[in-house]
């Protein structure tokens, strides 16, 4: 794959995560426990394809930081979103691997107890991953 592919194929797994976490919410609320598991299990591969693909890039690519060229108001916006996107990041993994864990050994109450959790983190990472990818490449591309 061409380095050039990597970050909007990265932000097409965090949209894909995304929406498979949702659809496992609102799955779960409708009870539909077997279309629940198959989401969540969905929505485990898409994050870990995003963070191979992610540090492919970085480390095996040596792609590096690319630098924000927004200026004014924007940048301490994209900062505060990139930072709490980062913190995010970092801390939901263990919060997704107790949670998928605690449901396949089906220990639903305990997988429930920190999927209220996991989930709200989960989603925003996801979320805030495609807006750092907008905001960095589409809205204030550097030249």
């Amino acid at each position: 794959m061409p380095i050039q592919w990597f970050p909007p194929f990265n932000a097409t797994l965090n949209a894909i995560t995304g929406i498979l976490i949702v659809s496992g919410f609102l799955l779960i609320r409708r009870k539909k426990i077997a279309l629940h598991r198959a989401c969540m299990i969905a929505a485990v591969i898409s994050s870990s394809l995003f963070l191979i693909s992610y540090v492919t890039y970085h480390i095996g690519y040596g792609a590096g930081v690319t630098r924000f060229a927004g200026t004014g108001w924007v940048r301490p916006l994209y900062l505060v979103i990139l930072i709490s996107h980062t913190i995010l990041a970092v801390t939901v993994v263990p919060f997704v691997i107790v949670t998928l864990t605690r449901a396949l050994r089906g220990k639903f109450l305990r997988h429930r107890a920190i999927a209220r959790y996991t989930f709200p983190m989960w989603l925003y990472v996801s979320v805030t991953g495609v807006i750092v990818y907008v905001m960095l490449y589409h809205l204030y591309p550097s030249r």
